[in-house]
This record gives structure tokens, C-alpha cells and sequence, in this order.
């Protein structure tokens, strides 16, 4: 070999060296496992999230990733069955994941003991446990973002504004459905009641919603001045129509944060005027994120789902949840360096603070204590083009709130 050519053949063996050498140093990807039913119960939901989920982490992954580190969003179905949601995170686990999202109470339920024994963190923000948002006791759980307790207490404080101050003579009528979902606020509805002095008014609801004619009947003949509903998809559909029958006002509807454009629209947008949703994310698609997204990846053909999708506040709940996500990796790395693991992604998470993901939702700041990260919602009414905000974002009876969270954290017992 001449030497010019044994030259060129050491450098590039040097360099392929090198570059196997690079590689092998990259950091693994950043993992999720999004563990979601696709296919029953909470379809109306989470194709959207877990499409914002995909394009957020598309969009991170474009800019380089986190602090080099690209993401994966691992999206599997477990068709609202806890036995089959316990089978993915138990799949994905033993895959090196370490974080999860269910978007689902029966399965967070399910899973919630084996992450805090496999110290898994275990996302649950908007289902599951109330009670979890107290880190003292559920140390790998994090509910970020307002919990059915604090969003219920968030509408009642509401309520007691639209009555100057005083909710002694007021009657507040609660439909939900008859299983944990719908049950979850009644504990703390049940405490401000005897504290505010109002009287709650209980109408449960079958499973799937779609006969709610002997609720209504009763609503009609207690005529609550408030309902507030823990209902999902066409279950509001179904509400409307029963309370058209009745008679009885739609403005009298506050939903819980399952509400959306779908729902409006097959409601009817002039028959909707006046109803009105809790909510924990800004509505529309003037927000700055949902904008780069379009732009960067819709645009040039490389969403994840249908643009249509994108046009729901679903969506950019999805976007709220997986920028909370994000974030904590992000501040994993900044105090910790790489490679993110469950322990400094623990920290990282409780290192949040006043993070709004640039206005897309209310601030959230994250405690080894407090893992729901404030508890902020705002009530908004629907004015037959658009979404108006009542109320700013608030996280109303925290005191009272809190007890109960302590007083039902008390009684677990981790099996």
C-alpha cells in the first residue's frame, strides 16, 4: 500500500472509530410511556392528547432535543381496563421507562401502589386519586395540574361570587356518573357544603350516560340554582337535550373540564349559549406554542395526526400536559446533568416553578409536598362563537381542600 493510501486508510478507520465511539456515548432517549384508551371509553379525549404528546415531542426532538437528549412519546391502548394498563406500564417498565401517563382513573388507580413501590413516576394530572397531590405520602405521584377536588372547589367559589358572598339559601345540584370518575369531587362538595352552608343535591348517573331522563326529572322538580356536571363526551349532549325538556336553563350547567368544541357543536353552538366548563388550559389557537407547532410541523406536512384534531382544547390540554412533561426533564438535566433517571427526573419535577408553558395554562409551581402544583382552573361560558372567561385563574378553599387531602392520604395504606 502506498503511503499515501495507508494514510487515508488509518484516518478513516480512526474516524469510523470515533464516530462509533460518539455514538455509543449519545445519551439514551427520554422516554414516556403513554399508556391511554384508544379504542372505549375516553376516545372523545385522547387521540388529541396523545397526538399534542407526538407533535410536542416531535417539536422538542427538531430543537435538539433536551440538553441533547431526544425524546420519545411510547403511545400503547388499554381500553380503560386496569388489568391491561397495569400490563403496559409493567411491559414499558421493565423497557427502562420510568415515567407514565394512564389518562384514566380506574387504570391510575390500578397502577398508582405498584409505581410507588417500583418508585416509577406515575403522571396523573386531571384523573385519578385527589388525594395524591399530597407528596408527603404519594412520593412517586404527580397530579399536576388541578385535581377534581380543586377544580370542584374552584366552582363553588364561583358560584358564591355570582351570590355576593353568601350560598346559605342556595341549592347546587351535582349529576355525574355512578363510578370513580364522576364520584371523585362528592367528598369535597359534601365538606363546603357544611361549611358555606349550601345544600348539594346528588344525581347520579348510569354508565355510559346515555339514559339520564329520571336524573333530570328529579333536577326539574328540586330546581337547584346551580348543576355542576362530572360528565364526559356525549353525555353533555345527552344533558342538554334532557334539560331542554325540562325546562330548565342551560346556563344553570357547569362542566367539569371535559367539554369541548365537539361536544359544542353537537350540542348546537346557539343552544349551547350560556353553559359553561371549568377549565385548566387557554382555549382557541392563539397561543404561541400551538403556533410553532403549525408552523414547524403541519405546514411541512409532519404533524402526527389530522390538523382538525389540533383545533380542540383537547389538544392543547395534551399540550399543557406533555410541556409539564418536558419541563421536568429539562430541569432534570440543569441540576443533575445526564442521564435523566427516575430520581433526578423526581427533582426535576419539584423544581417547577411558575411554569405556564408560555401562557398556555395557569402557572404551576411543584413541591416535594405539593405535587398538583396549585390547583389553579378558571370558569368559562360559552357565547355561542367562543369561550369567555368568568373568572381569573383561581385555586379557591386550598384550606379546606388540603384537609381533606390529608384527612383521605392519612388511610392509605399502599396496597
Amino acid at each position: 500500500m502506498r503511503p499515501i493510501g495507508r494514510a487515508l486508510s488509518f484516518a478513516l478507520l480512526a474516524a469510523g472509530l470515533l464516530s462509533a465511539s460518539a455514538k455509543a456515548a449519545d445519551p439514551k432517549p427520554f422516554r414516556v410511556g403513554v399508556c391511554y384508551d384508544l379504542s372505549k371509553a375516553y376516545t372523545f379525549a385522547t387521540p388529541q392528547v396523545s397526538q399534542a404528546a407526538l407533535d410536542l415531542a416531535a417539536l422538542v426532538n427538531m430543537k435538539g432535543g433536551i440538553g441533547g437528549t431526544q425524546v420519545e412519546v411510547i403511545v400503547r391502548d388499554h381500553g380503560n381496563e386496569p388489568q391491561r394498563g397495569v400490563e403496559c406500564y409493567s411491559k414499558l417498565s421493565r423497557d427502562g421507562v420510568f415515567v407514565f401517563d394512564t389518562l384514566s382513573t380506574p387504570v391510575s388507580l390500578a397502577i398508582l401502589p405498584r409505581a410507588l413501590k417500583d418508585k416509577r413516576i406515575l403522571m396523573q394530572s386531571l384523573v385519578g386519586r385527589g388525594d395524591a397531590v399530597d407528596g408527603t405520602v404519594f412520593s412517586w405521584i404527580y397530579p399536576v395540574g388541578p385535581t377534581y377536588w380543586g377544580q370542584a372547589a374552584n366552582d363553588i367559589a364561583y358560584i358564591k361570587k355570582l351570590h355576593g358572598g353568601n350560598l346559605s339559601d342556595v341549592k347546587v345540584g351535582f349529576v355525574y356518573f355512578d363510578y370513580p370518575f364522576g364520584q371523585e369531587p362528592i367528598e369535597i362538595l359534601k365538606t363546603l357544603s357544611e361549611k358555606e352552608g349550601f345544600e348539594l343535591i346528588l344525581y347520579p348517573v348510569p354508565l355510559p350516560g346515555s339514559d339520564q331522563a329520571s336524573a333530570w326529572s328529579k333536577v326539574r322538580r328540586d330546581k337547584p340554582d346551580h348543576i355542576i356536571s362530572w360528565m364526559l363526551g356525549g353525555a353533555h349532549v345527552v344533558a342538554s337535550k334532557e334539560m331542554k325538556r325540562n325546562g330548565i336553563p342551560v346556563e344553570k350547567y357547569i362542566s367539569v373540564n371535559w367539554l369541548n368544541e365537539v361536544d359544542i357543536s353537537n350540542i348546537g353552538a346557539d343552544a349551547a349559549k350560556g353553559i359553561k366548563r371549568g377549565t385548566n388550559v387557554v382555549g382557541g389557537q392563539d397561543i404561541p406554542l400551538y403556533k410553532e407547532i403549525v408552523a414547524e410541523l403541519y405546514q411541512k406536512g409532519q404533524g402526527s395526526g389530522p390538523v382538525e384534531k389540533t383545533r380542540d382544547v383537547f389538544y392543547n390540554t395534551g399540550l399543557a400536559m406533555y410541556s409539564i412533561v418536558f419541563e421536568a426533564a429539562r430541569q432534570a438535566v440543569s441540576l443533575h446533568g445526564h442521564p435523566i433517571t427516575a430520581e433526578t427526573y423526581k427533582a426535576g419535577l419539584e423544581a417547577i416553578m411558575n411554569f405556564d408553558a408560555n401562557g398556555l395554562m395557569a402557572p404551576i409551581t411543584v413541591t416535594a409536598s405539593d405535587h398538583g402544583g396549585g390547583g389553579r382552573t378558571r370558569i368559562e361560558m360559552w357565547d355561542g362563537a367562543t369561550w369567555v372567561p368568568q373568572t381569573d385563574w383561581i385555586a379557591a378553599y386550598q384550606d379546606v381542600v388540603w384537609k381533606v387531602v390529608k384527612q383521605s392520604s392519612s388511610k392509605f395504606d399502599g396496597k
